[in-house]
């Protein structure tokens, strides 16, 4: 399982329209091949700053596959102009001590 990380910034006023157009969003991401869950986090000290977590199976489902696909298209189209600056995303793999 691989864990994406991505801080959202999202400008200024524009926080419920991005959380109307990312709850539409949702329904794109988690019909993709190797998605397993997702979840979005309003910052408390910071209004216009979310962490999205998503879960894959394979770091390619999502690099590959879901940034390959028709419905990333659309995800692009409802989401990335919410964004300033564009998020950095970065994935995680679970240490097992």
């Amino acid at each position: 399982m691989i864990l994406e990380s991505a801080m959202l910034h999202i400008t200024k006023g524009n926080e419920s329209a991005f959380e109307l157009d990312f709850a539409k969003a949702s329904s794109i991401i988690s019909n993709m091949r190797g998605y397993i869950s997702h979840e979005l986090y309003k910052c408390m000290e910071t209004d216009h700053q979310y962490l999205l977590l998503v879960r894959w199976e394979t770091l390619e489902d999502h690099t590959i596959g879901f940034r390959g696909s028709e419905g990333y298209l659309e995800w692009k189209q409802l989401l990335h102009h919410y964004y300033d600056p564009f998020p950095k995303v970065e994935h995680f793999e679970q240490v097992h001590l």
